[in-house]
Formats: C-alpha cells, structure tokens, sequence
C-alpha cells in the first residue's frame, strides 16, 4: 500500500504539469533567451513554468523542498533537511525549445528521503505524458510500458550526447561504430525513451541531477538500471546548482553490461 501522502502528491505533481503545457506550446520557438554563466541557454518561459509548478505545488505541500534549475534562491548547496523534495527541470532541452526544435520535456521528479520515487515528464514533440516510478508502474501516455528486454545488438538505437568534456570523445566513435545513435538535445527524452522502450540505451557524460531525476524513477520501474560512472547520486543529500556533471549508462542489464565493456568504464 502507497501512503496517502505519496499519492496525493504524485496526483497533484501530475496536474501542476499538464497545466502548464497550454504556455509551452503558445511559445514554442518564439520567446527571447539568455544565457547564463555557466553558458547555458534559458527563457521567460522556463521561468515561468517553474513560477507555475512551484506555486501550484507550494500552496498544497508547504513544508516540502522545492528545488528548481532555474529557480534556486542560491547558488550555494542546499541540504535536504525534509521527507518530500521535487526537482524541476522546466524545459528540458531549452536550446530545441527556444529555437523550434520540438524534442523538449517538461521534467518533474518527486523525492522522499533524497530517493527519486516518482518520474513525471511532459514529452512535448509527442504530446504525451510519461510518468512512474518503482512499485508504481509506468506509462507512456495511457499505454503501460517497460524497458526493452532484447540484449543489444548493431540495429539497437542509442540516445547519445556530444560529450561537453572532449576527454571522452572517443566514446563517441566506440558507439557509432557499433550502434545506431540518436542524439535529440534533450537528457531527459533519452532517458525517458529507454524507460519506455523507444531506444535501446543511453549514455551521457553531460547531465545534472534536475536533467535526469525524473527519468531515472521511470527507468527503475520499467525494469532497467541507470550505473552512475562517476558516484553515486541518491539518495540526494544536497542541491547545488554548482554541481559536477554526471555520466552514466542505462538500459537493461546487458546493455549496461555492454556498454560498460565497450567504453571500459
């Protein structure tokens, strides 16, 4: 038995989603960006669809942390002192979304005790709603689904990043030799596709924890792992803006397997 304090969230983060998708799609490819220092691209929408969740969920759950890429009231780590936390990427994919390049997510992860136990990520190019988490079950939309189950294979498809750290650009010649690789600009949707079985895998070298902390969940309740390359990330003790990028693999065991054995990681 879910506690009710679980459900009424995972009810409640369900709606503060869907209703801000209405304002994502009206500025699809025409709101003004900015950069930020650490030269990533960001927009009044982002802002505002963080605003629009943030007070949705703030009214109902006051005491719960509320952790946002765009809408941290500092750049110094934060401890998770509380039971419930969320972790809101508003726009997963900004680069996509501010230039009309529609594989962007709306991403929104809920946490107890530092743990991802609820994914919920609005997949705008498809318009559908993934979300899950373990003991919870998964869908895409309204359809049940899981991570593929079929060892990898040359036909398997991939979502891979161009790594930000070039060290690791010979990763990217391991796999274009012996995958089909699809990169959509977006950590989340990669993420979200092997949870739901759209690709195969998926490996990234440049990802924080709001780019993935909702798939994550979706993946562990399709049945697949995330293997963290460089430490482990949950329970999430702190949230920091600052933080060093995360790699990892995931898919199922043997894709993890082969991938690890591949890139000799």
């Amino acid at each position: 038995m879910h506690s009710p304090e679980l459900l009424a969230r995972i009810t409640a983060g369900k709606t503060a989603v869907l209703a801000q998708t209405e304002l994502m799609h009206r500025e699809f490819g025409k709101v003004k960006s900015e950069w930020k220092y650490d030269g990533t691209r960001v927009t009044a929408a982002d802002l505002a669809i963080s605003e629009g969740i943030f007070k949705d969920l703030g009214v109902l759950f006051p005491d719960d942390h509320l952790f946002s890429e765009e809408l941290a009231e500092t750049d110094e780590p934060t401890a998770l002192t509380r039971r419930f936390a969320w972790v809101l990427d508003p726009i997963d994919g900004t680069n996509n979304y501010a230039t009309g390049i529609p594989y962007c997510a709306i991403s929104l992860a809920l946490l107890e005790n530092g743990v991802p136990v609820y994914g919920i990520i609005y997949d705008m190019a498809r318009r559908v709603l993934m979300h899950g988490g373990p003991t919870f079950g998964l869908w895409d939309g309204e359809r049940e689904a899981a991570v593929k189950t079929t060892p990898p294979d040359s036909q398997s498809m991939l979502g891979f990043h161009s790594p930000y750290d070039k060290a690791f650009s010979h990763h990217a010649t391991a796999l274009v030799e012996n995958f089909k690789l699809r990169g959509l600009g977006s950590s989340t949707l990669h993420l979200g596709y092997v949870a739901v079985g759209l690709l195969d895998a998926t490996v990234d070298h440049n990802v924080r924890i709001w780019d993935i902390a909702a798939a994550v969940p979706l993946v562990w309740a399709g049945g697949g792992q995330v293997q963290f390359l460089n430490g482990e990330q949950f329970p999430m003790k702190v949230f920091n803006l600052k933080m060093n990028r995360i790699q990892f693999v995931a898919g199922n065991a043997a894709a993890c397997t082969t991938l690890r054995t591949l890139l000799k990681v």
